[in-house]
């Protein structure tokens, strides 16, 4: 096939019978030469699908547009995002993942006014473990690049090394997924904060061990004439291990759900509460949605 028939059987090909294991103790030998296929659904019937504020552990082949809405962002008015994100599988073991927040507006600068800009660019190279009908594992390393403004929390580079895992065999359609990692700044740049009316510059991204663990269950199968409708509740959270301030842990709950529009069009939709944080990243609640298309 060659690798650029490769890449391309991987980015559009519509084949689903060729989807076979890959263990752990073939990670070096098998399946670098060979495209994505679309895998089948659990032993009890889950997709393999992606959710709002939970780690993926799987290979998708989807994009997704993003807007959120954050409630009384550092105390000083609301934060609005868009953002559009991507998955492009490139053989049976390797894929990229790319998002882009095309417009982020937060209160900002000495001004104290709303400023909307682009935000930081993030691209990541993402390794399949192993993975059967039921289980899937998944190694990534998330590049964030300084593309945005300070005025809105960004111009910062970081690299966030994480594991990640899927299982789907629960009974009930149901599904378990997580993951781990650590996020590592290599750039020093500050953040312009507004905490209590009294703009201040803070210290940027911080060194912070991340960790995620999301449940949900699948109430009707794709057939059906609801699709695959989801409700799910995910737990994010990270802790600072760094001398660059205050040492402070953030947790936040995000219940959830995710049908199907048709066509292979999804709409998800969460709300992020945060239960835990600092002043200078703390808001009431985020609802969040996502429009996705699976091709």
């Amino acid at each position: 096939m060659g690798l650029l028939g490769m890449i391309r059987e991987s980015m559009f090909g519509n084949q689903r019978d060729p989807w076979k294991e890959m263990p752990l103790s073939t990670f070096f030998s098998e399946g670098w030469l060979e495209p994505w296929y679309y895998y089948p659904r659990s032993t009890t019937g889950a997709p393999r699908q992606a959710w709002i504020n939970a780690y993926d552990g799987l290979f998708y082949r989807l994009w997704f547009l993003q807007f959120s809405y954050t409630n009384d962002f550092q105390k000083n008015g609301n934060a609005y995002l868009g953002e559009f994100t991507i998955f492009t599988p490139i053989s049976q073991r390797f894929q990229f993942f790319f998002s882009m927040p095309f417009i982020q507006a937060n209160k900002g600068g000495l001004s104290n006014s709303y400023h909307g800009n682009l935000g930081d660019f993030t691209v990541s190279p993402r390794f399949l473990l192993s993975e059967n009908q039921d289980f899937s594992q998944v190694v990534e390393c998330l590049v964030r690049t300084p593309t945005g403004s300070t005025l809105n929390g960004n111009g910062q580079t970081t690299l966030t090394p994480q594991y990640e895992f899927w299982y789907g065999g629960l009974p009930g359609a149901a599904v378990i997924r997580g993951g781990t990692g650590v996020t590592v700044p290599t750039n020093s740049a500050g953040v312009t904060s507004n905490v209590a009316d009294m703009p201040t510059t803070v210290p940027g991204a911080r060194t912070t061990v991340n960790y995620n663990l999301a449940a949900g269950k699948y109430w009707t199968s794709h057939e059906s004439k609801f699709g695959d409708f989801l409700t799910y509740l995910a737990v994010n959270g990270y802790t600072t291990v760094d001398d660059r301030g205050p040492r402070y842990s953030y947790l936040s709950l995000t219940p959830g759900l995710r049908f199907h529009l048709g066509n292979d069009y999804y709409l998800t939709a969460g709300i992020e509460a945060p239960l835990t944080g600092p002043k200078n990243q703390s808001f009431t609640y985020s609802p969040i949605f996502w429009l996705s298309k699976v091709w």
